[in-house]
């Protein structure tokens, strides 16, 4: 009785947050992602690293020179500009001073959304890619919100869409919509499971056009389980870091973590699409063996990305988004 209340409530509470995110956990809408758009004060999107671009815009460049952001006095050196000359300082001193300013530079906003078929599984709250949507989603409004461009594409095994960047609200709707259109094919689609090798060179052919897209100073977002990260995918996306401010998102569900816990021994059926295999839940030992396997995976995926220059962040499945950033999960993206 006591095990039948604790399930019910647990239930209800997932309705409750389902209800609350508009979802069905499954699907995906239009409406639970333009609910984001009064959400974007969460994150921050603010340049942590030197930007190279050259158009006027609104974030600050770490180089010095003429632009629209007073930044400093110096004494003058030869070739300065005399119109930077600041006479105040120079007549205070009795020593010729001038003005430095830092430049605004312009940052499109990429977003790639991973949505291929190991992204379409969640064991609790969302699938992993309906969070993939959302935190995509989030980004969007949010740069939408500093005036910024958004472009970028969205992906499965089977499609890929490009988007170029758009300023306002238009460019934030096109990518939702391709978003939801994609979401939508993807669990509709009666073709064959990708093998993995296919799988994998897919992911690779779009980092590589992530790393053709990526305008020099320009902030990319990749969001992903990264379970078809390569040796090739990781070379395109270190070059993109080379140029870019990259930020991978990182999506994972419970369970791939850590097996469900059970006081009596029960035989499940699990399949990946392609292998079936039994497993048996309530064996410490299988337990401790799968998660310690999971670690290990998450910290070569981790490994690879960090020595590329991606800076990461890890978002899961089982809980809303809003949850995870106000307790700090992603305190990095602030």
């Amino acid at each position: 009785m006591w095990f039948s209340q604790k399930n019910s409530k647990k239930q209800n509470s997932t309705q409750d947050s389902l209800d609350e995110l508009l979802s069905n956990g499954i699907e995906l809408t239009i409406n639970e992602l333009i609910r984001y758009q009064s959400k974007s004060s969460l994150i921050n999107l603010a340049a942590s690293k030197s930007l190279h671009g050259k158009m006027s815009g609104n974030y600050l460049a770490r180089s010095k020179g003429r632009g629209m952001e007073f930044d400093e006095v110096r004494h003058y050196q030869n070739g300065d500009d005399i119109r930077a000359i600041d006479w105040r300082v120079t007549a205070r001193t009795g020593k010729t001073h001038t003005k430095l300013f830092r430049e605004e530079i312009e940052r499109p906003v990429l977003i790639a959304t991973d949505l291929s078929e190991s992204m379409h599984f969640g064991s609790q709250l969302l699938f992993k890619s309906v969070q993939a949507a959302h935190v995509a989603s989030l980004v969007a409004w949010h740069a939408k919100s500093r005036g910024d461009r958004i472009g970028g594409i969205v992906f499965n095994q089977q499609k890929h869409s490009e988007l170029k960047p758009r300023s306002r609200q238009q460019g934030v709707l096109h990518y939702l919509h391709t978003l939801v259109k994609t979401h939508t094919n993807s669990t509709l689609e009666t073709n064959e499971v990708a093998t993995n090798q296919q799988a994998t060179l897919v992911f690779e052919q779009n980092c590589a056009r992530i790393r053709q897209l990526a305008k020099p100073g320009s902030l990319v977002y990749l969001i992903t389980d990264a379970f078809h990260l390569s040796d090739e995918a990781v070379r395109h996306l270190a070059h993109v870091s080379r140029h870019c401010e990259l930020v991978v998102c990182l999506i994972s569900d419970p369970l791939e973590q850590q097996l469900p816990s059970s006081k009596q021994k029960i035989t499940v059926a699990v399949t990946d699409g392609q292998e079936r295999q039994q497993l048996v839940l309530g064996d410490k030992k299988l337990a401790e063996k799968y998660h310690q396997q999971a670690i290990k995976l998450s910290e070569s995926i981790e490994h690879k990305l960090t020595k590329a220059g991606a800076r990461l962040l890890h978002f899961c499945a089982s809980e809303p988004l809003e949850t995870q950033l106000h307790r700090g999960v992603a305190s990095w993206i602030r």
